[in-house]
């Protein structure tokens, strides 16, 4: 690539990502219209009331959808969140808005810090972030988004500047962040998994001692019932674990909370084949991160398996155990390719049975077990289904060859997108929308489906397979 397309600036102002012609759905121009409203001018908000700052994983999500629209616009959603990237590699799950008011959302830049907290490990002296990190979709978001255009994308030299910062991302999950030892990533936070009440938190969590209730003010429950939301005694454990976190300088080790989560891993290694075909595509090796790829599928199943259950569970690092908690964090490895053949059909089997209920008392997945103690259908992660995931898994269905499956799940996310005004999450009951609604990732995955056909997946399976076509 020459260096004049790899110096082309990046886009400034309102640029119109969507015009509509004649043969759009109204559900397409619905969602199109939810992501116009987000646009900042470099980033998406996935919700201008509740989430004014720019989300890690949400912006990647949000970028698989905008690819359809303005595959400019999608790199651009990318290159915003990864040059607020530190000189650890990390990634941080917030990058603030300078513009939004400090008590528009919390916590908020002075309580992260990140500018002087994070000077060690490198955070950015020109733009405030958290110091946590979210899951690792992004690879993946910028191979679907150089797919939509592979032109522009090539003249802008998007892959060659992202590719660096991608890999030394990679890099730091898997040598700073394995702290059980096993090879795989553990979180050191609920908010980093992106799943942030979930039961299957509540055992680790229990350890920690929460901070006064009048040492902060959640700005999250002028936006949400409190009925929906976490509860203020999780709110204070978060907040003890990120001010523990912040007060040793953002340093990672063993500490009252690290989670090895089947998810988040899983999205660690489809980043990596997608890493594998950015590699290619760049003239460059790739066998090392296939193979990566690879093992990281054998330790999870290691580690993380779980044949009483059917399903993946998380390991509690300190306690050196699996929570005996099923969320949907431990279906998500249905997405993977090299997944042994009889545990993705046992995935399928706990997918579809009494504790999930998908295809029978649910259409979409809840984020936690219907048989569960602690489900409550209505309250964030303990059982409500949530867009992303459900999407997640109907790729990963059609990856193992549930087509009819894949087709009712991808008919549902639809059908439960546009009748809830594109909701955070639902009711897996009823699909009552419960958080915001117009919500950017819910809107941009609608579009992904709309776009891509259940006849052929030529972008989404392709990329996570890291196979040629």
């Amino acid at each position: 690539m020459d260096s004049t397309a790899q110096r082309a600036p990046r886009p400034t102002g309102r640029t119109v990502a969507y015009d509509p012609s004649s043969a759009a759905t109204p559900l397409h121009v619905r969602a199109a219209a939810v992501l116009e409203a987000g646009w900042t001018g470099s980033s998406t908000v996935p919700s201008r009331g509740l989430y004014p700052h720019q989300w890690s994983w949400d912006s990647a999500f949000i970028a698989i959808g905008l690819r359809h629209l303005s595959p400019l616009r999608a790199q651009t959603e990318l290159e915003t969140l990864l040059a607020a990237q530190w000189a650890d590699g990390r990634i941080p799950h917030i990058v603030f808005n300078p513009s939004v008011p400090l008590d528009a959302y919390f916590p908020s830049p002075d309580f992260w810090r990140s500018s002087t907290a994070g000077h060690a490990a490198g955070a950015p002296r020109t733009v405030q972030t958290s110091g946590i990190v979210q899951p690792p979709v992004h690879a993946l978001a910028a191979w679907l988004v150089h797919l939509a255009d592979p032109g522009l994308s090539r003249a802008r030299g998007f892959l060659t500047r992202m590719y660096p910062r991608l890999a030394a991302w990679h890099r730091y999950l898997l040598h700073r962040r394995d702290l059980g030892g096993g090879g795989l990533v553990s979180v050191v936070h609920p908010w980093e998994q992106g799943m942030d009440n979930s039961p299957c938190w509540d055992r680790p969590l229990s350890r920690v001692t929460p901070a006064p209730a009048r040492s902060f003010r959640r700005a999250d429950l002028a936006h949400g019932s409190p009925a929906n939301r976490p509860t203020d005694l999780d709110y204070g454990r978060y907040v003890r674990l990120a001010a523990d976190y912040r007060d040793r300088g953002y340093a990672d080790g063993p500490g009252d909370f690290a989670v090895e989560d089947p998810a988040f891993n899983t999205l660690l290694i489809a980043s990596e084949y997608a890493l594998a075909r950015i590699a290619r595509e760049l003239g460059a090796a790739a066998p090392a991160r296939q193979d990566r790829a690879e093992r990281l599928t054998a330790a999870l199943v290691e580690r993380l398996w779980e044949p009483s259950a059917g399903m993946f569970l998380c390991r509690d690092v300190r306690a050196g155990e699996l929570v005996p908690e099923r969320g949907v964090s431990g279906l998500i490895p249905l997405l993977l390719p090299t997944l042994p053949r009889d545990l993705a059909a046992t995935l399928v089997r706990t997918l579809g049975g009494p504790h999930f209920g998908l295809g029978g008392t649910t259409r979409l997945v809840p984020s936690y077990d219907l048989l569960g103690e602690a489900f409550d259908p209505h309250r964030y992660w303990r059982g409500p289904a949530w867009f992303n995931t459900s999407w997640l898994l109907e790729r990963g269905l059609r990856l193992h060859g549930e087509r009819g499956r894949a087709d009712a799940l991808r008919k549902g996310i639809l059908h439960t997108a546009g009748a809830s005004d594109f909701a955070e999450y639902v009711d897996p009951y009823t699909a009552q929308a419960c958080g915001a609604t117009g919500f950017g990732w819910t809107a941009a995955l609608t579009l992904d489906l709309l776009h891509d056909r259940p006849a052929g997946d030529r972008n989404g399976v392709t990329a996570i397979k890291g196979g040629d076509r």
